[in-house]
């Protein structure tokens, strides 16, 4: 049945489904909840979606460099309860999307996955070279990246994966999209190890959350749909970046799916990937 807009919209909760309690047309904080604190200066509030992986991804690939400046606390923000809505948080972030991050050292509140990804890389001087070149083809991946993604997650993720209803129009506009997308790394892959050249960069990190777990069959259970096969530069360089071991860490952090021995529900010491309940 064809849907005829009413003149003025207005919102209902029970149309949500199951991301009722992450969708709303209203900004600020539904209840005060101060954040925890740990004993670390990064501390990180988030959960392990493929935004939340690209932090703490680059944080435990800056740990197996060796700097003791990165270890953090990972706070989980249950975000399907609505978690993100309380008063601490969305001191934080007033966007009320994880994941957010404060610095204890400067007193900064840092938020948006991309400006925490520089603000670290910048911090610790890792990931993003210093050379204008090549630190503008590493952010000039980043920034297609976070123009990209969501086409893929609110766009083809949302209408082939998680609306209440399946529509022809929409999957078929997504998924077109998508494939685009991973047109357009696969050429670019072609002729690089990574996204912004021979080197491994916050681009990477980024990106692989998203379009390497999605051609490694880990999003949306859509490869075979978008057969992403064909894609062989991107399978190529997922397959290289999932078996980084500081990779490995960082997607089971805050993680609250899949197979207990493959999550970490919050992480405060190196420790916690042997000795925490990941259940």
């Amino acid at each position: 049945m064809a849907y005829t807009p009413p003149a003025t919209w207005t919102w209902d909760a029970q149309n949500g489904g199951k991301f009722s309690n992450i969708n709303r047309p209203i900004a600020g904080a539904t209840f005060d909840k101060e954040l925890p604190l740990g004993q670390h200066p990064l501390q990180l509030y988030s959960q392990g979606t493929p935004n939340g992986v690209k932090v703490t991804a680059m944080l435990e690939e800056l740990l197996a460099l060796g700097h003791e400046g990165a270890e953090y606390d990972a706070w989980l923000i249950p975000i399907s309860e609505g978690a993100q809505f309380g008063s601490g948080f969305v001191g934080l972030n007033p966007n009320s999307k994880i994941p957010a991050m404060l610095d204890q050292d400067t007193g900064l509140r840092i938020f948006e996955s991309g400006s925490i990804l520089i603000y670290l890389a910048e911090k610790f001087g890792e990931f993003l070279p210093k050379d204008i070149a090549q630190r503008t083809e590493t952010l000039n991946w980043l920034f297609w990246l976070h123009g990209s993604a969501p086409y893929l997650g609110g766009g083809f993720g949302h209408f082939y994966a998680y609306a209440p209803e399946k529509f022809e129009y929409p999957i078929n506009r997504f998924s077109m999209e998508a494939k685009r997308q991973l047109d357009v790394l696969d050429r670019n892959l072609a002729e690089r190890q990574f996204l912004a050249g021979d080197s491994y960069s916050i681009a990477d990190i980024a990106t692989a959350p998203w379009y390497g777990a999605l051609v490694k069959g880990l999003l949306y259970n859509a490869a075979e749909f978008l057969h992403v096969t064909s894609y062989k530069n991107v399978t190529r360089w997922a397959d290289e970046i999932f078996a980084r071991p500081a990779f490995q860490r960082g997607r089971m952090v805050n993680r609250t799916h899949g197979p207990a021995a493959e999550r970490l529900a919050e992480r405060h010491s190196a420790s916690d990937f042997d000795t925490q309940n990941k259940a």
